[in-house]
């Protein structure tokens, strides 16, 4: 990777839309920092935005940016709110998007539903052909495009998606067609699936446009919607959005890639789990994000987030884009409890979200969950709600849990609400499980690195079931996800299909296609405002041996490819991943890859706690002490101020850290210690 210095540092706010509230981490120069958390808005997510940036105080005129993360993307398509759109397609693979791959929902379940992004009476077919050589079989007919688009629009599409087989080697089909499509379509919602993803594999490329068509116009007009709102109010730069990759784009880029914004929320956690992590001295670690609606985990290896390009959003619903590898279970404080037909307790995925939300919040919910379990048995502070006016009444939240689930199982409230504390740190355990274990690695050769608004809460439950040995609780883990939105470098993906073997690679070609990504990465910054010096380049290549269906990514150190060297690259990674060689087996270049990122300024965040309010000893931060639930009943429990605590601090377990934007639950048997950071490193007893 090449890489060399980046201009001093801006004054940046970082804005995170979650879904129960949005989060807002403003820096400038100087380490001064401003903190918001707010209600999401229930209809307008960029009311949360605007709200967050107003409770700052901050004026808009004076920031330099403005980076956004969105779930918008995200929960458009999982909820199947989305532009009506058409797809034209070759003639014979209408179906390719709901065909797939021939699996099913439940590997050994007869029962199961798909609904493709779009439904086939607007998905249409044209004659043409192109070969997978990129070679012209049969010509674009272009009568044929004109008559579809025609038909799409009177059926009342809004978006058009153009997806030709084999357009990732030859792409001029869909680009003519986009071109005739244009002299009539009514607005500027055209995707060609090779301008996303210029890879083979139909069905992953034609579902990923497809995506890209649908959530187009609404991000495109949220977007718009949110820009001349913020420029109203005096703010005079581009915003800029969190794209899943992990990188920052332009919101004025957002459109024509939108599907690169899926898990854009998630990503920016990750990315700043890394950075918190590697300052604190911590390279190997499990990112685990507890908000309000559900949970999401990562693995950091070497201080680099895990990326993917085979996320799978939901069944059939592969999204072949560069993004940070994160697995989401539906377990947040907002996730319901309650007992299924069969009489066994369940935890989510069903979320009460901020509108009505948990009972505790006095807005008119009536369904037990997580943060009402957490709040009931000591662990949350009555009075300290965040957005609760006065005291939550846990009388209610008692009675619930004994009406709706301990009276049926034989269990008072207390012992219901334990009940599903229990089931919900299990829950997320087994999803650490599932980017750990999972994938071959051992959970004690890693740190739970805890954050969003609930995660350290369970942090310290959930790493003994694991057996990690360390918990780390950054200074702001209920506002990380909004403090990664600043920490997050400009960034573009490119890859091509190539598909020749190295024996017989064309190494001037494949040198060619690496240095046309540097080209338009370059370009893609220089509109962003960034100049050379600030750009980084790395490579890698999708390969396997000839035969296999699976590949393997096999980081390049240099763009000047080699046969022998990619023949000795591929080896050693396979024999890293599946600890064998079969050094008579071809090898396949598949995919060509590049990485650009535009690094931003690194900001100064020394403030994020107040030094001016540490205390001079544990002692005086302490608030008070009450009975909390820990292990398997109530004991008597310290409570301190987090802000107060001093560094250096040492806090046994039981303990409760509370702060304005997540409490901390110290497990017994474990130690808390404050490092120069800020941070809280927690080693993990191994008794309850």
């Amino acid at each position: 990777m090449e890489n060399s210095g980046a201009e001093g540092a801006k004054r940046a706010a970082g804005v995170d839309v979650g879904g129960t509230f949005t989060d807002l981490v403003l820096v400038d120069g100087g380490g001064h920092v401003r903190l918001a958390k707010v209600p999401t808005g229930a209809v307008d997510p960029a009311q949360g935005v605007l709200h967050a940036l107003e409770a700052s105080g901050a004026p808009l005129a004076a920031l330099d940016w403005v980076v956004h993360g969105t779930t918008a993307a995200t929960n458009a398509v999982l909820t199947r709110k989305l532009a009506r759109t058409g797809l034209i397609t070759t003639r014979g693979f209408r179906d390719v998007l709901e065909l797939g791959r021939r699996t099913r929902p439940h590997a050994y379940g007869m029962m199961g539903g798909f609904r493709p992004v779009i439904p086939r009476d607007l998905r249409l077919e044209v004659d043409e052909r192109m070969e997978a050589s990129g070679r012209v079989r049969a010509p674009l007919d272009d009568k044929g495009v004109r008559d579809a688009v025609r038909r799409l629009l009177d059926l009342g599409c809004e978006s058009l998606v153009i997806h030709f087989l084999h357009a990732y080697a030859n792409p001029a089909h869909e680009r003519r067609a986009a071109a005739i499509a244009a002299e009539t379509w009514p607005n500027p919602f055209i995707t060609t699936g090779h301008s996303l993803l210029s890879e083979a594999r139909e069905f992953e490329r034609g579902v990923t446009a497809a995506v890209n068509g649908a959530v187009r116009p609404i991000m495109e007009r949220y977007l718009q919607r949110l820009s001349a709102e913020l420029s109203a109010r005096g703010f005079k730069r581009d915003l800029l959005v969190m794209n899943g990759n992990g990188g920052t784009v332009s919101a004025r880029a957002v459109g024509a890639e939108a599907a690169k914004t899926v898990m854009s929320g998630p990503a920016s956690g990750v990315i700043a789990a890394a950075s918190i992590a590697r300052t604190a001295g911590f390279s190997n670690l499990v990112t685990y994000d507890m908000g309000g609606t559900s949970t999401d985990v990562a693995l950091v290896v070497n201080g680099q987030a895990g990326t993917s390009d085979e996320i799978e959003l939901e069944y059939a619903m592969p999204i072949h884009l560069p993004m940070v590898a994160v697995h989401s279970v539906g377990a947040g404080g907002g996730s319901i409890a309650k007992l299924n037909a069969a009489g066994l307790l369940e935890v989510g995925p069903e979320s009460a979200g901020a509108r009505p939300g948990p009972i505790a919040f006095g807005r008119g919910g009536t369904e037990p969950t997580l943060t009402d379990a957490n709040l009931l048995l000591g662990r949350l502070d009555p009075e300290k709600l965040l957005s609760v006016q006065g005291r939550a009444d846990v009388h209610a939240v008692r009675k619930a849990f004994a009406a709706k689930i301990g009276g049926r199982i034989g269990l008072d409230g207390i012992q219901a609400a334990a009940a599903v504390l229990r089931l919900g740190n299990l829950k997320m355990a087994n999803a650490v499980r599932s980017v750990s274990v999972a994938r071959g690695h051992d959970p004690r050769d890693f740190v739970l690195f805890a954050f969003g608004g609930a995660g350290p809460l369970h942090a310290c439950a959930v790493a003994r079931d694991l057996g990690l040995p360390t918990v780390l609780v950054p200074a702001r883990p209920g506002l990380t996800n909004a403090l990664g939105c600043v920490l997050a470098d400009f960034r573009q993906d490119f890859s091509n299909t190539l598909n020749q073997p190295v024996a017989t690679l064309d190494e001037a070609e494949a040198r060619g296609v690496l240095a046309r990504h540097r080209a338009e990465g370059a370009r893609l910054m220089a509109a962003e405002g960034l100049g050379t010096q600030a750009l980084s380049f790395s490579h890698c290549a999708d390969m396997q041996f000839a035969g296999q269906t699976h590949l393997v990514t096999v980081p390049l150190p240099s763009p000047e490819l080699s046969r022998a060297a990619l023949q000795a690259l591929f080896e050693e990674a396979y024999f890293r991943r599946f600890k064998v060689r079969l050094p008579e087996i071809r090898a396949v270049l598949v995919n060509l890859k590049t990485t650009v990122t535009g690094a931003r300024p690194p900001p100064d965040l020394s403030g994020l706690l107040d030094a001016n309010a540490r205390a001079s000893s544990l002692e005086r931060a302490r608030t008070g002490s009450r009975l909390a639930w820990f292990g398997a009943g109530f004991r008597p429990t310290t409570v301190y101020a987090r802000e107060r605590l001093p560094i250096g601090a040492r806090i046994p377990g039981p303990a409760v850290i509370e702060q304005m934007d997540a409490t901390t639950a110290i497990e017994i048997g474990d130690l808390a210690e404050v490092d120069s950071w800020g941070n809280l490193v927690i080693t993990v007893g191994k008794d309850a």
